[in-house]
């Protein structure tokens, strides 16, 4: 299951330090080693659904602390830490990190570099806006994740078919359903990984990344490396970015983009990262961010002490045309700094790009994981395994019909 491959080192880190307690939304299969208890409610958004669940373990068991590491639980889950009087950031500073219109608002009214914004929910409207902000410009789902229902537009003859492709995945937002248009940040993509304790943000990691060419955005690699000098450049805007949230507690996961060398932000998730990015800083500094989260729900400080001064890399497999596919093999030499890797698709199965109507679990073929001394060689031995990967995709037919892409 994906769930596992991306976030079981999560619940692993977890349940080793605590007896873990469950609300989910399916059975649990994998999960059930690492768990105490689990109530199954069929919405885990619904807040009554998640009140009453968290009733019938409270009778229970003595509950400790709340978190999650989904992207669409944030609110709720605030909501629900509330209810029970335990340790949380806010609901509305969450909202606030959903709501990527809210965001960009409070980033304006505290001071911290970020991208000319306007949100809008027509064509028309987008229209306007491009014209205010000029181009290239973003257009973007205002509460959405993943890159899911990102497109860059470089002319006006772009910008129609590109808010069709952000509207639609916007009309799926709980938290807005708006479309935002905003300025291009010109410069290399990078992620802060930080972790917030009472109101002080310690910044653990920073991470590089690699994205697809134009006009999608679609997260190719990452790399972590505990020594990286970006480090001193991106924290202050990282801790300011948080604050201006209202963030008191928590790990984040702070996405920007080095424009002319100086940082401007992209947005903030509170929770920790996806595509195993927590699990690179572990294995790059020693450092647990699954673990840090549950001490600070807990009510406990973090140990954010390094262990490690290493470096880890990520790179995500993705065919070169949407397709069926027909052949996937791997030479099975492991070295030792070969972490892991994961396939999540098999033969047969139908692959989508973005540019087909896809996303990434319709087009993403897997993950690998390397470490070594330095980032440099960590990830020219991520380059060295794809290598060693064969894949082969039938193309689809060009006549055939664009699937919607939504994710489910």
């Amino acid at each position: 299951m994906e769930a596992e491959a991306y976030r079981g080192y999560c619940l692993r880190s977890v349940a080793a330090a605590y007896d873990v307690v469950l609300i989910t939304g399916e059975e649990p299969s994998w999960e059930v080693p690492y768990l105490r208890d689990y109530v199954v409610v069929s919405d885990p958004t619904d807040q009554a659904e998640l009140s009453a669940a968290s009733r019938a373990l409270a009778e229970r068991y003595d509950l400790a602390g709340v978190f999650t590491w989904t992207e669409w639980y944030l609110v709720p889950v605030a909501r629900l830490a509330r209810q029970l009087g335990l340790r949380t950031t806010t609901p509305e500073a969450m909202q606030a990190c959903r709501n990527k219109t809210t965001s960009r608002a409070l980033f304006a009214r505290h001071g911290v570099p970020s991208a000319a914004s306007v949100s809008v929910r027509t064509l028309a409207e987008a229209v306007a806006a491009a014209q205010q902000i000029g181009y290239p410009l973003v257009l973007k789902p205002a509460a959405h994740a993943a890159s899911i229902g990102v497109i860059r537009a470089d002319t006006p003859e772009q910008l129609t078919a590109a808010f069709a492709f952000a509207d639609q995945t916007a009309g799926l937002g709980q938290e807005s359903t708006s479309v935002l248009v905003e300025e291009y940040l010109d410069g290399p993509e990078v992620s802060v990984e930080c972790v917030t304790y009472r109101g002080e943000t310690t910044v653990v990691a920073v991470t590089r990344k690699t994205v697809s060419a134009p006009p999608f955005f679609e997260e190719l690699a990452h790399c972590v490396d505990a020594a990286d000098p970006l480090l001193d450049v991106v924290t202050p805007v990282a801790r300011a970015a948080i604050r201006a949230l209202g963030i008191t507690d928590g790990v984040c996961h702070v996405e920007m983009r080095l424009v002319d060398g100086r940082p401007r932000l992209v947005e903030v998730n509170g929770r920790i990262a996806g595509d195993m990015i927590g699990h690179l800083v572990r294995l790059a500094t020693g450092i647990d961010l699954p673990r840090a989260a549950a001490d600070i729900a807990c009510g406990r400080a973090p140990d954010l002490t390094p262990t490690r001064s290493s470096s880890a890399a990520i790179q995500l497999l993705y065919p070169d045309t949407s397709g069926t596919l027909l052949h996937l093999g791997f030479d099975s030499v492991n070295p030792d700094w070969l972490d892991r890797v994961h396939f999540q698709h098999q033969v047969g199965d139908q692959l989508l790009l973005p540019a087909d109507g896809g996303n990434m679990w319709t087009a993403r073929i897997g993950y690998l994981i390397t470490t070594a001394p330095t980032a440099d060689l960590a990830q020219a031995r991520a380059e060295e395994t794809v290598r060693r990967i064969q894949v082969r995709v039938e193309p689809r037919p060009a006549h055939e019909p664009v699937a919607g892409g939504r994710p489910a």
